[in-house]
């Protein structure tokens, strides 16, 4: 798997102690932890509302902004319960975003 030349000097051991601090981490050192390409972690650092302070995001902001983005700090919990569309299955709100090849793999495995 070919390595993304912008984040060879940053090393993940470094990036994770940062994290366990919570301190800020720049878009290089984002990447590294979240696991994506820097391009993408600079997307990110773009999209309205993502957590990005002069720069820099902090990891529990990140979380915080994830969990809103995809449902799961719902009060009521993270189940929806569809009518006709899904024979009254619950399904949570994660899978509603799924395609729905994705959220039949997900329900298999459940």
């Amino acid at each position: 798997m070919p390595q993304d030349k912008q984040l060879a000097g940053v090393k993940l051991d470094d990036v994770q102690e940062k994290r366990r601090l919570d301190q800020a981490l720049n878009a290089k050192e984002f990447a590294v932890l979240a696991g994506v390409c820097y391009s993408t972690a600079r997307e990110w650092f773009r999209l309205p509302g993502f957590p990005v302070v002069q720069g820099v995001v902090f990891w529990s902001d990140f979380l915080e902004w994830r969990r809103r983005r995809t449902g799961l700090d719902s009060e009521n919990g993270n189940t929806v319960e569809l009518d006709d569309a899904n024979n009254g299955v619950p399904v949570t709100k994660v899978e509603l975003m799924l395609s729905p090849r994705a959220a039949r793999i997900l329900s298999e495995v459940s």
